[in-house]
């Protein structure tokens, strides 16, 4: 059975591939992405596929049983984007699509939310059996602030006291093998997220305890947060974007208990100490 994982070369679908090669399935895996001369370095069949290019992709998808559709990058185009392989997947007569989506996509108040309801909506209609993975956010979406939480002296936001039930990418990654190496999981639509609830004052308490050094966090209303992203270098588009995020996990969108992620890898997700200790030691 072949599995091709779009996306291969990103954060999230190294560790896919990797995870698949550790479990023996390495011949089966097929690495999709714009430059197949990178994805060469994975170790596995690699072909060239972009999401803006319908030709890449009927042609990458030739042969392949089980697709894991890993979101793209290019926030605002990728509904159009992910409908691409969507139709080239149902032309190559792809059997199973598996979609990493946002946590409580049909409720979520995040910017993010449309183009992935889309996605699912799109997968719906194919005909392909499918499976969403509705993720949640990556720990490292916020442990990579830590060197500017250090030198500034303090942890910036918007999330006020928002629980965020993060994860880390490997987490996340090893769901995705689980789903795709397991029976039982086509129609499915999981919400996954971390074992640990936390609020940006936590981190900011952890950060503190790991330093020694006192890191504040200090709550910033929306547009005076987007304006610090702004004077950090940080583009106008995104930092209102990352601003607006915040907003909604200070709404709750990026909190859940259900603690399914845990149950499908089988073991308890990475808590935020040993991510903070990590990034500390990379800084």
């Amino acid at each position: 059975m072949k599995i091709a994982i779009t996306g291969a070369t990103g954060h999230l679908g190294q560790l896919v591939v990797s995870k698949l090669k550790d479990l023996g399935k390495g011949n089966d895996v097929v690495a999709l992405a714009r430059s197949s001369q990178k994805a060469s370095a994975l170790g596995v069949e690699t072909r060239e596929a972009d999401y803006n290019e319908r030709e890449t992709l009927e042609s990458a998808l030739a042969g392949i049983d089980t697709l894991l559709l890993i979101s793209g990058s290019e926030v605002g185009k990728r509904a159009v984007q992910h409908r691409n392989v969507i139709d080239a997947a149902k032309k190559n007569g792809v059997k199973w699509i598996v979609y990493t989506s946002l946590l409580h996509a049909d409720t979520s108040t995040l910017s993010l939310a449309a183009e992935h309801l889309a996605t699912e909506a799109a997968l719906r209609e194919s005909g392909i059996s499918f499976t969403v993975l509705r993720n949640g956010w990556y720990t490292e979406n916020y442990t990579g602030s830590i060197p500017g939480a250090l030198a500034g002296g303090a942890l910036i936001g918007s999330a006020g006291e928002g629980k965020i039930s993060s994860a880390t990418r490997a987490d996340y990654a090893e769901a995705a093998v689980a789903v795709l190496t397991t029976e039982g999981h086509k129609a499915q639509v999981y919400e996954l997220a971390g074992e640990e609830a936390w609020t940006l004052s936590d981190l900011a308490a952890e950060i503190s305890k790991q330093t020694g050094k006192n890191i504040p966090y200090v709550n910033m209303p929306e547009a005076e947060y987007a304006k610090a992203l702004m004077e950090f270098g940080i583009p106008e588009s995104l930092s209102h974007a990352i601003a607006g995020w915040d907003v909604s996990a200070s709404k709750g969108d990026l909190f859940d208990d259900g603690h399914e992620l845990s149950r499908l890898i089988g073991h308890k997700t990475t808590p935020l100490s040993q991510v903070v200790a990590e990034a500390l030691k990379n800084s």
